[in-house]
């Protein structure tokens, strides 16, 4: 793939890995500049480019085996960290993000269907079922209970794009103090609570989630906190099936640790 990259860029570039899981990321230089490429990216990129929440994309090219690659602008920067995810540029991204048309529009268009919280109900249900953790698990049992109770909370909500994993290290802050929300594989249409809710339960103290909130421009109601906790709860089990299905005991156990905290917590919201 490489000595394809270098044919397609030109004389004197030079190019090698970005690192990453998947291997379809390279750095290229020449004379000192630098481009960051990706091999067969989602057209969704150029409209991310354009409203400002990846870096620049350049140019986009189909080499001679058929894949598609996408270049983009370097930039010098580094993740945040757990603490900067409290800062108020980040809702202020987020909030962008969820209320973008264009962003909207392209994932619409690109054949994405919104994702209901009743038919990712029915799945979890099946999925549960069948790896038999749905009646052996007293935990498990109850989150589902808990689940169908908050089910008719999250119906008929507007709908936007969701990152679907907002882990600190897809947040990428420039040296021009300017923060990018990389990594969009998982980007879906969905209930914004998706993402706001894994965001204040890994970064933000609980007894801050209303000022967060309310900085990010929701007022906060029991609605809007039970509709989070759905979210919340129904990733954790999909995470708890995950790891089951592959036989990692020690990251179900710990899943179901965090089960119980959330099982508890929404016990405790609901008769507080």
């Amino acid at each position: 793939m490489i000595n394809w990259l270098e044919h397609a860029l030109g004389t004197g570039w030079l190019v090698r890995p970005a690192g990453g899981l998947t291997g379809e990321a390279f750095i290229a230089e020449k004379n000192g500049k630098r481009l960051f490429l990706k091999r067969n990216t989602s057209p969704f990129l150029a409209v991310l480019s354009a409203e400002g929440i990846v870096p620049k994309l350049i140019w986009t090219k189909r080499i001679e085996n058929g894949d598609v690659i996408t270049a983009q602008e370097w930039l010098e920067g580094r993740s945040l960290n757990e603490e900067e995810m409290k800062q108020q540029s980040v809702a202020d991204l987020l909030y962008k993000i969820h209320h973008s048309s264009e962003l909207m529009h392209m994932l619409l268009k690109m054949g994405k269907k919104p994702a209901t919280s009743d038919e990712s109900f029915t799945q979890l249900c099946l999925q549960l079922e069948g790896n038999g953790l749905m009646h052996e698990i007293e935990e498990v049992e109850e989150a589902v209970s808990l689940l169908e109770m908050m089910l008719p909370y999250t119906r008929n909500q507007k709908l936007a794009v969701c990152h679907c994993d907002m882990n600190h290290n897809n947040l990428i802050l420039t040296k021009e103090n300017t923060i990018y929300l990389i990594d969009w594989d998982n980007a879906t249409i969905a209930d914004p609570a998706t993402d706001i809710g894994m965001l204040l339960k890994w970064y933000i103290p609980k007894e801050d989630w209303k000022e967060w909130l309310i900085n990010y421009g929701i007022e906060p109601g029991k609605q809007w906190f039970i509709r989070m906790y759905f979210y919340l709860l129904q990733d954790n089990l999909q995470f708890l099936c995950w790891h089951f299905d592959r036989n990692e005991n020690s990251k179900v156990q710990q899943r179901l640790k965090e089960l119980q905290e959330i099982n508890r917590s929404i016990k405790d919201f609901i008769v507080s």
